[in-house]
């Protein structure tokens, strides 16, 4: 479990009814789970504090904790985890975890406490639910105060604050909500403090999901024959299921499976679904254009394509290189190569809208499968990756707004407006922009998609009072030179399936 995070940004709802319930399918379901602190050794055997699981709704799990038993690594002074769910005429959950006197790393990473809470239900106008109430108390690390975000623990590791996600996959003709929050996520880049590379500390665990009862079978004549079919089962993790269509189980790839498109196909007779002209709000709260710098697209939504139905984007034409940002705070997922999309990955947004960026050169550090990232972060580097070999570089760029996720592929929408309306990011980082700079005259060419500079150009000779002087710093290398930090990034195909 060494990205469970990224794991569980592609989940299941569970089968109508609770788990291991008796009772007719026609009854709404409901699940709670939580646990106060998990370690997953890399290569080595898991551990940590009680999880507790809903259904059967139990007494609440409280004890101490200290791995390994000195607690060098990770100790508490308690861990309270509960998780209850209630099933009437709608479904309900709730699940809760709460750890105190928490020290990491013999003291390097101490909180007062971590809360993570998370609540789902359903009623007449389907499911929903949240994460309110999560938190840290007092949380500091190597010596600096934590509230929120992502922060790099020197050269050893990362923290982040508030992973979250929500899925809303559901059977054919219910409907579903599922939320989960891992409040605090320490990831080891290096051994460190008796750990390996690899290795990851989870703190505050809740995750909870309710889902509504399908609409009850048509009654048959004795003129006519049923048609047998299998019992009812769970969409597969992160199915969005078209209407008129019922999810077929399947086990999905994680590595390689893009969301909605490359989950698995549902079976039975399917209706073409025209490109759709709705443009739902977007309210997660402020959003950028996907692009740093000079740019230019037009409206291509809909277009034909020869290997998808229709064109689900608009491309946005660039330099090769080009800073690409997340357009929203939120959560990354699905990063990786497939052979239409090229370098390819996905951010979700605080509401459960998902975004699709394709033909990347390269992925920026920030792009990690479970990652938090702010508006406006750089996520990767323009190219013309996958199918896109040949063309101008640009990136291929996709809307699918949370309330058509059902649909799945088809639930994209033009995202001409959006962009028209996201306004353009106009300052970066030093180290990213230097990373990438327009054209300089008589300069020498970017390097080529599937590599990304990873040194940086030795600017110990710019004045800081005279800007020429850093331009001449900021001049890319010589080829021979360039190769010597040039490091690939495009891994080998996997076979599965993108989109243009």
């Amino acid at each position: 479990m060494r990205r469970r995070l990224a794991l569980l940004l592609l989940v299941t709802l569970f089968a109508i009814g609770p788990a291991g319930a008796e009772g007719p399918a026609s009854t709404p379901g409901a699940t709670a789970t939580a646990w106060g602190i998990h370690i997953s050794p890399a290569g080595g055997t898991s551990a940590g504090t009680t999880t507790v699981v809903s259904p059967p709704t139990a007494a609440p799990a409280v004890e101490g904790f200290a791995y390994p038993t000195d607690g060098s690594i990770a100790s508490a002074v308690s861990s309270t985890a509960s998780a209850v769910t209630e099933i009437k005429t709608n479904a309900g959950a709730r699940a809760e975890s709460v750890v105190t006197g928490i020290s990491i790393f013999n003291g390097e990473i101490t909180a007062d406490a971590v809360t993570a809470r998370a609540s789902a239900g359903t009623g007449l106008s389907g499911a929903g639910g949240n994460v309110n109430g999560s938190a840290v108390t007092n949380l500091v690390a190597l010596g600096q105060p934590v509230s929120s975000g992502r922060v790099a623990l020197a050269d050893w590791g990362q923290l982040t604050v508030g992973s979250q996600a929500v899925d809303t996959s559901a059977p054919d003709g219910a409907k579903g909500y599922r939320t989960f929050v891992t409040e605090v996520d320490i990831h080891l880049t290096a051994d460190h403090g008796g750990l390996p590379a690899n290795s990851e500390i989870q703190i505050g665990y809740a995750d909870t999901a309710a889902q509504t009862a399908p609409p009850a079978p048509a009654a048959t004549t004795p003129e006519e024959t049923p048609t047998t079919t299998a019992p009812a089962t769970p969409a597969t993790p992160g199915t969005r299921v078209t209407p008129g269509t019922r999810p077929t189980p399947a086990t999905p790839d994680i590595r390689s499976g893009d969301a909605p498109r490359d989950r698995p196909k549902t079976s039975g007779k399917t209706t073409k679904v025209d490109p759709l002209t709705v443009h739902p709000k977007l309210t997660a709260g402020h959003y950028v254009f996907p692009v740093y710098g000079p740019t230019s697209y037009g409206d291509t939504f809909g277009a034909s394509r020869s290997d998808v139905s229709y064109h689900h984007g608009d491309d946005i034409f660039g330099q090769l290189g080009q800073p690409l940002l997340a357009v929203a705070d939120g959560t990354i997922f699905s990063v990786g190569w497939n052979k239409i999309g090229g370098n390819r990955l996905w951010v979700l947004d605080g509401q459960g809208n998902q975004f699709y960026y394709a033909h990347l050169s390269a992925f920026s550090t920030a792009a990690v499968n479970g990652a938090r990232v702010k508006a406006g972060e750089v996520v990767g580097f323009m190219g013309r990756t996958g199918d896109a070999e040949g063309t101008p570089y640009h990136l291929h760029f996709e809307v699918h707004p949370v309330s058509l996720l059902y649909l799945g592929y088809d639930g994209a929408v033009d995202p001409t407006p959006y962009l028209d309306a996201w306004s353009h990011q106009r300052d970066l980082p030093f180290p990213v922009v230097s990373g990438w700079a327009p054209a300089i005259p008589g300069g020498h060419a970017a390097p080529e998609p599937g590599a990304i500079l990873l040194g940086m150009s030795d600017i110990s000779t710019a004045d800081g009072l005279d800007p020429a002087s850093l331009r001449r710093a900021l001049t890319p290398l010589k080829p021979s030179a360039l190769m010597q930090t040039l490091v690939p990034t495009q891994p080998a195909p996997t076979g599965d399936l993108g989109r243009g």
